[in-house]
């Protein structure tokens, strides 16, 4: 247990906690809608700090991050807990815990400077924070950035984007690169699926390409609720409004969770989103979970050549030259070294 960062005493002993955009106020002795930040005599506690659930070595195309450091590994690690409660959540067993009784979810005690140290020494030149919302374990991850950053690693977040500005700022600090996911582009969607909203995601995939961290955006196409031509043509047109270089991640749903009743998205759907975010003026637009094609290659914008070669995760070559395009010499944004 750690005192948390990011919260507002009121007189009555309840607790208001700033570091997601649910803001919740939190009455003592109960928790927030995260279920691992709790009001203990008017004190707030998270009660996940270095209680690592989850911790693996992966391949940095995995959170999907495309355009960073391209076939590096990274160092990935998670607590129990997540703001959101997605009814077709991967990682449910992890992420969906009460905020009202105790769960178990099996863990490790870990220290920051044992995270990045590992992490070094087992050749990765980053480490992540993700399977699980890392907002919610914002402490922890705090300082393992920091010993990271002490260690010569990069920092990456896999995140719902719902953190408050307050958080925001304090991780545009720590933070080399971010995967957001922008689930919808309707509020509704938000409240009904997620429990949440969508402009604070928004803001915050624009704050942060602002503040010079690297983001790329990740968009689960879900059969008969966020998949129409409309909405993946207003989610790519936001971006573009941020960037037109922010790489976007279409994927395919597979039921899952409390979301059985959906089928999987077809592969033509997913070549369609492909299409609808290059004809918006996305330069970079990657089709996931989806094999046999050629949706996780890298082109060139400008003459359309091939950059970056994958297979599912694994890149089987890399044909940039210092950032360009080796036919055209067009920059092509990301960071690579």
């Amino acid at each position: 247990m750690k005192k948390a960062r990011l919260y507002q005493n009121a007189a009555d002993g309840t607790v208001s906690c700033d570091l997601c955009a649910h803001h919740c106020t939190i009455k003592p002795g109960r928790r927030g809608i995260c279920g691992v930040r709790e009001n203990r005599d008017g004190e707030l506690y998270s009660l996940v700090y270095g209680q690592v659930a989850a911790e693996h070595i992966d391949p940095v195309e995995k959170k999907p991050l495309f355009h960073f450091l391209p076939g590096s590994l990274t160092y990935s690690v998670a607590t129990a807990g997540c703001n959101f409660k997605c009814l077709h959540c991967q990682n449910h067993t992890l992420s969906q815990i009460s905020g009202q009784v105790d769960e178990v979810v099996p863990y490790r005690y870990r220290e920051p400077a044992a995270i990045a140290d590992e992490a070094a020494a087992a050749s990765c030149r980053s480490i992540s924070y993700t399977y699980s919302e890392p907002t919610v374990f914002f402490e922890f991850a705090y300082d393992c950035c920091r010993a990271a950053q002490q260690k010569g690693l990069h920092n990456i977040f896999v995140s719902n984007g719902y953190m408050s500005r307050a958080a925001a700022e304090m991780l545009a600090e720590v933070l080399s690169a971010i995967n957001i996911d922008i689930k919808s582009f309707r509020d509704e969607f938000y409240r009904t699926v997620c429990g949440g909203r969508l402009q604070p995601v928004l803001d915050n995939v624009r704050f942060f390409r602002e503040q010079g961290v690297w983001v790329e955006v990740t968009t689960l196409i879900i059969p008969g609720l966020n998949d129409t031509d409309e909405e993946l043509r207003s989610i790519a047109d936001f971006l573009v409004s941020c960037d037109p270089e922010i790489p976007w991640h279409v994927s395919g749903f597979h039921p899952t969770f409390k979301m059985l009743d959906r089928p999987s998205t077809t592969a033509q759907r997913l070549l369609t989103a492909r299409d609808i975010g290059h004809a918006a003026g996305l330069g970079y637009v990657y089709v996931g979970n989806m094999r046999g094609s050629d949706g996780e290659t890298t082109h060139c914008p400008t003459c359309s050549g091939t950059l970056i070669e994958r297979s599912g995760f694994l890149v089987v070559a890399n044909h940039l030259t210092n950032g360009r395009c080796p036919q055209c010499q067009r920059p092509v944004a990301g960071i690579w070294i």
